[in-house]
């Protein structure tokens, strides 16, 4: 089976064919975020070409034009010529004669226009464009290895880049990445080329700590800088080399006391006044000031008490002015174990997603997440046009290099997986050092598990290759014409909170049965939900806990999966009453009862109070007439008790020893990965941490609730009917 990429896909017709020729006639498409078309345009020609999608962000491409071929077909460096490599300043430059400089204007004004609108060139004759930056980086940054080559997965990273710079609601990128990317050297070449061009600006770098900030500035800033041509170079000030801060202003010692004093004629020169420095690693770095750019490297492995999170918080405010944006924010990095910072990347990471918006359009955090799998950009598998080499060829095919590739990225990714699965803790560095997907970029440490974590990775790993989205809808339940209490109907809609990977037929939705006025669900032969309920909306740290709810499937003979899974929701909305009416409609439209636990009762008082009280299941584990007055008015079942919670940890812990991973029957087919995420994570000591765990296991409990009904003794009655009873052991009868 040949590997299908999902990292970036053409939009055919998404713009009308007319409307694109009519614009591109009086070249009226503007630079940034097109509201009609709901798309970023990159293009500065006021043409357009192809629209791509990255990672659901829609991005508009110039028309292609001047289309460079070079000899080999694919993208070549070209060589600085040697007559300027001599001039080392704008200076020097000034001392030539004017037929000599004549002779380079053309060249240096092509230069300038590759910077500022990107390139064309074939590759493997198809016409490909790279953006300014992109150019930039490949022409002129110098890094470890001399020039960057060129790369697919590189290309793709700075169009995302591109439109995120573009893009007026965006803060920047949220990338997250695998080991040796080249991202490091990426972000120090595009903080030199918008520095050199900026005026009045500064420019900020951090790190995991303050010695790798300074490494980065040192190692890689500043040589990329020191070796741009002196065209693109800005007067500097200090050291050509400096360690702490790179100034490209008019240097104080050029009106020196001796120029003044013999009246020698000044030259009115023009510094950019724009600085390049780094910072140590804390929460108020660059507290306080106003940065055009600030390159966050490693941001997934900032380790406690140092907080990502809270630093963005701050650093945020300095890239805006009010409501305006006026700096952008480059963050990239692998992702240490969760408990190591890993947990604040993550959170990061997820709030950044930009199908998820507030009224402003803008995302959680600001930024715009971008995750580009290992297979794209691992080293020894890129071939000569820069492509990655997916599958294994049937023919060795050639790097850039002029070395022999014979096997395919994923065939060697998979023996290495292979080989590590002895090793839990070796193999989840691997994942998370080069991830496939984002719950490999995130697999957390194989710490003691309360459940089986093999089986828990398994699953998590399935529903990643079989790309679950086709399986798992998101939606979201409304009554009928929005009037409450008649039916309810389930809306798809990639913004809704509820997750679901089964929809019962029409005849089987909403059923109910009347009982002495009371609502009763008739599906409750089907399956049952479980929920983590709260009681207040708003809370002090204005985070708080999720509310969560999971609708778990018994066996059953009516057309309904069967031990699956089929709805998870974990949010926490606006206020306690939405998510009340939420679980409510679930319930409602699947027809079956809840097990909810009562220490948070306002849910289940909801439910009473609509006349659904029928549907909110009562605990168990006790007879009706054990049941507390409290218990027989609304139903529910406590946490408190410890064998409560042994009896929900032992529910999930069977559940997935029976349904989740791989089996001689093939994978499970529980696909939420998210509560799967949850499940590896679960401490019985601290439940309060995990909605979903909590809500889950409830589930479980209400489809196999005869396994907690108590047996009831019979009670035998002697009745004294006056005759007496003898023992008539021995040689005398005694009475009894």
């Amino acid at each position: 089976m040949s590997y299908k990429q999902t990292l970036v896909k053409t939009l055919k017709d998404h713009i009308r064919p007319q409307a694109l020729k009519k614009n591109n006639r009086y070249k009226k498409w503007e630079y940034g975020y097109n509201k009609e078309y709901d798309m970023v345009v990159i293009s500065k020609t006021g043409e357009i070409g192809e629209v791509i999608e990255i990672q659901n962000l829609k991005i508009a491409l110039p028309k292609p034009s001047n289309v460079h071929k070079f000899k080999s077909n694919t993208w070549e460096h070209s060589e600085y010529p040697k007559v300027l490599q001599r001039i080392k300043s704008v200076f020097d430059w000034e001392e030539y004669p004017v037929e000599f400089k004549e002779q380079w204007y053309d060249y240096i004004d092509s230069e300038f226009n590759k910077r500022e609108e990107g390139f064309w060139f074939y590759n493997k004759n198809v016409a490909t464009y790279i953006t300014g930056t992109h150019y930039m980086y490949l022409q002129w940054s110098k890094i470890d290895v001399g020039k960057p080559e060129f790369r697919e997965s590189n290309r793709l990273f700075y169009i995302f880049w591109e439109a995120c710079k573009a893009d007026y609601r965006s803060y920047g990128m949220c990338y997250l990445k695998n080991r040796r990317s080249g991202f490091s050297f990426m972000a120090s070449g595009e903080i030199v080329n918008m520095a050199t061009i900026s005026s009045d600006s500064r420019f900020g770098i951090l790190s995991k700590s303050g010695p790798d900030a300074k490494k980065m500035f040192t190692d890689k800033v500043v040589p990329i800088s020191v070796n741009y041509p002196f065209f693109f170079k800005p007067i500097q000030d200090g050291m050509d080399r400096p360690k702490t801060e790179l100034a490209y202003r008019v240097p104080a010692s050029k009106f020196t006391r001796k120029k003044l004093e013999t009246n020698e004629q000044l030259k009115e020169l023009d510094g950019l006044d724009t600085t390049i420095d780094w910072k140590n690693t804390g929460d108020n770095s660059y507290d306080g000031e106003k940065l055009k750019l600030l390159v966050h490297d490693e941001s997934g492995k900032w380790e406690r008490p140092t907080n990502i999170l809270n630093n963005w918080r701050v650093t945020k405010t300095t890239l805006r002015l009010g409501s305006r944006i006026i700096g952008k924010c480059m963050m990239g990095s692998t992702s240490n174990s969760l408990d190591k910072g890993g947990d604040n990347f993550k959170k990061l990471y997820y709030d950044s997603d930009v199908t998820r918006r507030n009224r402003n359009g803008q995302t959680s955090s600001g930024l715009y997440s971008l995750f580009i799998p290992m297979e794209w950009n691992y080293e020894g598998y890129i071939d000569m046009y820069g492509a990655p080499v997916f599958d294994t060829p049937d023919k060795p095919i050639l790097d850039a290099f002029g070395d022999k590739i014979h096997q395919g990225v994923i065939e060697y990714w998979q023996n290495e997986v292979e080989g590590l699965k002895d090793d839990q803790d070796g193999l989840n560095e691997f994942y998370r050092q080069f991830p496939r997907t984002e719950s490999h970029a995130f697999r957390d440490e194989a710490k003691q598990s309360l459940f089986n974590l093999t089986k828990i990775y398994e699953q998590i790993d399935y529903n990643d290759d079989i790309s679950n989205s086709s399986i798992v809808s998101k939606g979201s339940f409304q009554w009928k014409n929005g009037i409450k209490d008649t039916t309810v109907e389930f809306i798809p809609n990639n913004s809704g909170r509820f997750k679901v990977s089964w929809v019962p037929k029409l005849e089987m939705q909403n059923r109910m049965r009347l009982k002495n006025g009371i609502k009763y669900p008739a599906n409750d032969h089907i399956g049952a939900f479980g929920c983590d309920s709260y009681d207040i909306s708003g809370t002090v740290d204005g985070i708080g806990s999720n509310g969560a709810l999971h609708g778990l499937t018994k066996f059953s003979m009516e057309e309904a999966p069967s031990n699956m899974f089929f709805l998870e929701y974990v949010a926490r909305p606006q206020t306690a009453e939405i998510f009340f009416e939420d679980v409510l409609m679930a319930c409602v439209f699947y027809g079956m009862p809840i097990l909810s636990e009562n220490n948070k009762p306002r849910l289940l008082y909801h439910f009473k109070r609509r006349g659904y009280r029928g549907y909110s299941m009562n605990r168990p584990d006790k007879l009706y007439n054990k049941l507390s007055v409290t218990e027989k008015e609304i139903g529910g079942i406590p946490n408190s008790s410890m064998d409560m919670k042994q009896s929900h940890a032992a529910a999930i812990e069977s559940y997935i020893e029976k349904y989740v991973g791989q089996s001689e029957q093939g994978c499970g087919n529980m696909y939420f990965s998210r509560t799967l995420e949850d499940w590896a994570k679960f401490d019985i000591n601290n439940r309060t941490l995990f909605d979903a765990s909590i809500s889950s296991g409830l589930a479980i409990m209400a489809c196999n609730k005869n396994l907690y009904t108590p047996v009831q003794q019979r009670q035998v009655k002697t009745i004294n009917l006056g005759i007496r009873r003898y023992n008539n052991k021995g040689s005398r009868s005694k009475i009894i």
